[in-house]
């Protein structure tokens, strides 16, 4: 898929950024290079002031392995360096946020970069060049992909998105209107379900205390396993402080007897909060930040989320 990152990176260089590209970007497996020389280039990223951003070509498979050789409270000590990513890279992002207090963001990643983002959507470009203290809005676009990826290989120019079915989001707990704030926290739950019980996973202390807007989404786990995950992931204190779940619209199966919103009912119902579904984000656009303060409105007029960068 090298064609289509060679795309991604000359849309940058258009919109006027400059790209550097790092070494760890061998395609021929599932990692980019050795766990100790990713560790390494990522973290000259994060300490460089002259890189004001760090985002993956791709979502990746296995970055767990990176935790326990990232230097965090160096990375948390210079100036913010932007993170971006979603899938694999909640496993970074979600982490170096609890850990540092620094803004991370589930978004796009660079070889989703060249789509036209949808209306009512933002991209993660969008984010970062955001004013610091202005609020942004996204709103569903009422329309999305049925199913499945475009193929990079033989799509390499691809800039629109398949949006060929329609629906909104959808409120699994209820009936009622939402209106919700707290701090965003969230990622991919095949991914973070691995770190639940871990100091990479613990919202305790996070915030200061503040109410927390936790969102999940699943990639590709078929609904067992989704319920398997979320209940393991409540067990171990990941949704305590949650004033409202989101839940990212999912293209993962659902089982003989279990679809995936009952899976995520069956799990996260005895929090007694607002759950609502069919968000865009993670593996369907747009961007959510987390860290940033937010708000959560759904009622039968409109649904938005309003995310400040405070």
């Amino acid at each position: 898929m090298r064609g289509r990152l060679d795309v991604a990176i000359r849309d940058l260089e258009a919109l006027g950024y400059e790209v550097v590209v790092g070494r760890c970007m061998d395609g021929s497996g599932h990692i980019s290079g050795p766990a100790a020389e990713r560790a390494a280039e990522l973290t000259e990223m994060l300490t460089d002031p002259a890189i004001r951003a760090a985002v993956p070509p791709w979502g990746g498979e296995t970055a767990i392995d990176l935790l326990p050789l990232l230097d965090f409270e160096r990375i948390g000590r210079p100036e913010p360096t932007w993170v971006v990513g979603y899938s694999d890279m909640a496993t970074l992002i979600t982490p170096l946020t609890l850990l540092t207090g620094t803004a991370t963001v589930h978004g796009n990643n660079v070889m989703d970069t060249p789509y036209r983002t949808p209306e009512g959507l933002l991209s993660w470009l969008d984010i970062v060049a955001a004013a610091q203290g202005g609020p942004f809005t996204q709103t569903p676009p009422g329309r999305h992909r049925s199913d499945g990826f475009d193929d990079y290989r033989s799509h390499a120019f691809v800039r629109d998105f398949t949006l060929d079915a329609e629906g909104t989001w959808t409120r699994l707990d209820g009936t009622g209107d939402v209106d919700v704030e707290g701090r965003l926290i969230g990622g991919c739950t095949e991914t973070l379900a691995n770190l639940a019980g871990t100091p990479y996973l613990d919202t305790s202390s996070f915030a200061a205390g503040e109410p927390l807007l936790v969102y999940v989404e699943a990639c590709e786990d078929n609904a067992f396993t989704i319920c398997r995950n979320l209940h393991g992931m409540r067990l171990a204190g990941f949704f305590d402080r949650a004033a409202a779940v989101l839940v990212g619209r999912t293209h993962a199966p659902h089982g003989p007897t279990l679809t995936q919103h009952e899976a995520v009912l069956d799990a996260l119902g005895p929090l007694g909060v607002p759950i609502v579904a069919d968000v865009e984000c993670g593996h369907v656009a747009p961007s959510l930040v987390n860290g940033a303060r937010g708000r959560v409105v759904h009622t039968a007029a409109r649904s938005e989320i309003v995310q400040t960068l405070d």
